[in-house]
């Protein structure tokens, strides 16, 4: 198993890499689809994670896929229900239980951060998230009580949860490699300063208005959120650096914000974060969903190698013309036809992906969203037959390591990313220190750390 493992690990980051390796990877996102095919509801895999383990391991095993992420139904909702946290609709609670899970946006006078706080953001975005966010998106904290039995018993059973749910997570990575030999698709989370602000700060309808009336603001809180999301990213991407970062791109494009909203305000604060991550040696996978072809241009301007992009609603041969020779593709196969074609429909478009845009390599086969339950199990069948047959290499280079390039730095943040309240803050409540600081400064900077990246995960991951 480790030597399929090995082979799928190389033919996945070549082609990543933008190489040829000896076939097209394939790589789909399989969502409740994997619910579907291992017999369970949304509700079990939605709520129970350990059944939404299985339900991949088993498509590990019966599917011949390269990688897989190891549970794309990310919303562990007994972790959210623990926290109370309101903007998730609960398959077999809020919606009927064979349904995924919903995300609920606010209306505009309840969004969960108002107009007049930027200025709170922007000077300590954990501070704000803390003390502002939290005790507004969650029901056992309202109000920002904390003292309460229920506030206590939500932010202990919080972080304890999410705690075993990624330690979990690096279990279930290894059984995929060790039980099915598929590698795990991604590692490490990433959004941008400007969507997280329309998703789960101001709302979409509170940005967009934000935009016009402020828009000096919302360019203020995006350079002060950009310092913060790079360190999440850089303290949840995959060390050996085989694996790309995550991001997810939702709402921050043409024409869901003008042209002079993304050149001035979206990509200046999400740019030098890429090249951040670049400059440390991580791709980034640009989860593009929607249609991107706009700004295909910009994306080009990034080093070379430094992302792979996916392709949703983006036109597919234009992307290939302005950043195939820089970036590997993936995607592009429509989900309305895993879900209401023919086997025969699904080979005729793979044939045509193919041809188009993976003959030199760079290209890894996948639908062009997250594939959930309509999806037919014939037509993922059929995609991957096809792909496997007629997606061949004549010839295998050796795999060519990208290089990372220096990156552009980001904004200083007014309080250090990665901790909470810094060392120099607590060493100024201590009146005497009488052996080494230096072990001090250590170890609360390392137990710190915890505290932050648990309200940034549930900020971005949950």
């Amino acid at each position: 198993m480790e030597t399929l493992y090995q082979e799928r690990l190389n033919r996945y980051v070549t082609a990543m890499r933008n190489e040829k390796p000896d076939r097209v990877p394939i790589r789909p996102f399989v969502a409740e689809f994997t619910a579907k095919y291992a017999g369970y509801t949304c509700q079990e895999v939605t709520h129970d994670y350990r059944r939404a383990f299985q339900a991949v391991l088993k498509c590990a095993v019966d599917f011949d896929w390269d990688a897989m992420v190891p549970n794309m139904v990310y919303v562990w909702t007994g972790l959210t229900q623990a926290l109370g946290l309101k903007y998730y609709a609960i398959p077999g609670v809020d919606i009927p239980p064979d349904t995924p899970f919903q995300y609920l946006e606010p209306p505009e006078e309840k969004a969960f951060m108002k107009p007049d706080e930027y200025n709170m953001l922007i000077d300590d975005p954990t501070a704000f998230l803390y003390n502002v966010w939290l005790p507004r998106v969650s029901t056992e904290i309202a109000g920002g009580d904390t003292s309460s039995y229920r506030g206590k018993l939500a932010l202990v059973k919080g972080a304890m949860a999410m705690n075993e749910y990624f330690n979990a997570s690096n279990v279930q990575v290894e059984r995929m490699r060790r039980e099915a030999g598929v590698v795990s698709a991604i590692a490490g989370i990433l959004k941008a300063p400007l969507d997280i602000i329309a998703d789960k700060l101001r709302g979409y309808i509170g940005l967009v208005k934000d935009l016009h009336r402020q828009p000096e603001k919302v360019l203020e809180a995006c350079e002060a959120l950009a310092p913060h999301l790079t360190k999440v990213a850089l303290m949840t991407a995959d060390p050996a650096k085989n694996l790309p970062i995550g991001f997810w791109m939702h709402r921050s494009y043409v024409p869901f914000i003008s042209m002079k909203h993304f050149e001035k305000i979206f990509w200046p604060t999400l740019r030098p974060i890429i090249e951040e991550l670049w400059s440390h040696g991580h791709q980034v996978l640009f989860y593009a969903e929607g249609d991107w072809t706009p700004h295909l241009e910009t994306f080009a301007e990034l080093p070379e190698g430094s992302i792979i992009f996916h392709i949703d609603k983006t036109d597919i041969l234009e992307a290939h013309k302005k950043l195939g020779q820089k970036f590997c593709l993936s995607g592009g196969l429509p989900n309305y036809l895993l879900s209401f074609g023919t086997p025969d429909d699904v080979r005729r478009y793979c044939k045509k992906i193919i041809d188009a845009v993976a003959s030199d390599g760079g290209y890894i086969m996948d639908a062009s969203a997250i594939i959930q339950s309509d999806a037919k199990v014939e037509n993922l069948k059929a995609m991957t037959d096809f792909t496997r047959r007629y997606g061949k290499y004549e010839n295998e280079p050796p795999r060519v390591s990208a290089e990372s390039n220096p990156a552009t730095p980001t904004r200083k943040s007014k309080v250090k990313p990665g901790v909470c309240i810094p060392w120099s803050v607590k060493r100024k409540e201590i009146p005497q220190i009488t052996g080494d600081e230096g072990i001090l400064e250590e170890i609360w900077e390392e137990i710190e750390s915890y505290g932050y990246i648990f309200i940034w995960q549930i900020l971005l991951s949950f």
